[in-house]
């Protein structure tokens, strides 16, 4: 029995919590899956998995050969990639992680493009908005929006965007136009939960940062649904200019407090590790940033107001 590939099987049986998660990961069939683990068991003379009808959970013996395994993989798939890039050929499935809203709007249109330069790449996209732990999840790349903190991750930053306080023409005929961030208290308000900031928004004006507390009628982890909630005329919404910046110009949102400035934020390519970076995610990096600086997405209009 090929020992790597049972410690290949093994891990993912681990990392999917069960053995048809394996399966289909690998992909094997549960039969397959379960014969490996088996006869590395055998092999060992150890229990490595408790198995009940339910969850699968390591005993003290799997954990530690877990984490070797995990070493080993990593160690060969480094050793691999440090060999393939000599070629420059993308190849393989390249996973990559992207938030909800933006990857829609901007990414989408991408993806096909990259596939057709580079016909041996298989993509697997997820889009959420979720802070994913790209080692643990094993993503390949993410495209993250942020004032992006230390961490042992590498990025590339591809663009900016900016954080806009906007409402509907017709709130604020019925309501008013704030004049001063400290009237937002005053106001209907529909706000972006992920913000780092919470509630407590933060602006920049002529004397200065200013923050204001504000209470939501409404609080959604998504943008669209704060964006159609001040389409429809709710309240105010502070959200980036990828998503209302078409809006904008079409007038049916309008641009609150324009003295006043609220984050910039980056729009960032991040990687697990600088360090044997294969040809795939090299390749992708490169072909975004390009994306950006040539505004070849989705039109020029929408490209125009990212800056």
């Amino acid at each position: 029995m090929d020992r790597f590939e049972e410690m290949r099987v093994f891990a993912a049986v681990v990392d999917a919590g069960s053995f048809v998660g394996a399966s289909d990961a690998l992909p094997m069939s549960k039969a397959a899956v379960s014969r490996h683990v088996a006869e590395l068991e055998a092999r060992l003379g150890v229990r490595l998995l408790h198995r009940t009808t339910r969850k699968l959970s390591l005993t003290a013996e799997g954990e530690v050969f877990h984490a070797r395994c995990k070493e080993v993989l990593s160690t060969v798939d480094e050793a691999e990639a440090e060999i393939t890039s000599r070629s420059g050929e993308a190849s393989g499935l390249l996973r990559i992680n992207a938030p909800f809203t933006f990857g829609l709007l901007h990414l989408a249109p991408l993806w096909v493009e990259f596939m057709a330069m580079h016909p041996k790449v298989t993509l697997d996209v997820t889009l959420s908005d979720r802070m994913v732990d790209l080692v643990d999840e094993g993503f390949d790349l993410a495209v993250r929006i942020a004032r992006l903190p230390d961490s042992t991750l590498i990025s590339r930053q591809l663009t900016t965007t900016r954080l806009v306080l906007c409402a509907s023409p017709t709130y604020l005929r019925q309501h008013g136009t704030p004049q001063h961030p400290s009237e937002l208290t005053h106001h209907a308000v529909a706000a972006y939960s992920l913000f780092s900031m919470g509630e407590n928004w933060v602006f920049t004006g002529p004397d200065g940062p200013v923050a204001v507390k504000v209470s939501p009628r409404l609080r959604s982890n998504n943008g669209d649904t704060c964006r159609m909630a001040a389409l429809r005329h709710l309240g105010l919404v502070l959200q980036p200019s990828f998503l209302v910046g078409p809006d904008l110009q079409a007038g049916t949102l309008v641009e609150v407090l324009p003295d006043f400035h609220s984050m910039e934020l980056g729009v960032y390519a991040v990687y697990p590790s600088r360090k044997f970076v294969s040809p795939k995610v090299r390749l992708l990096i490169d072909f975004l940033a390009e994306a950006f600086k040539m505004q070849a997405w989705p039109s020029s209009a929408a490209a125009a107001v990212l800056r």
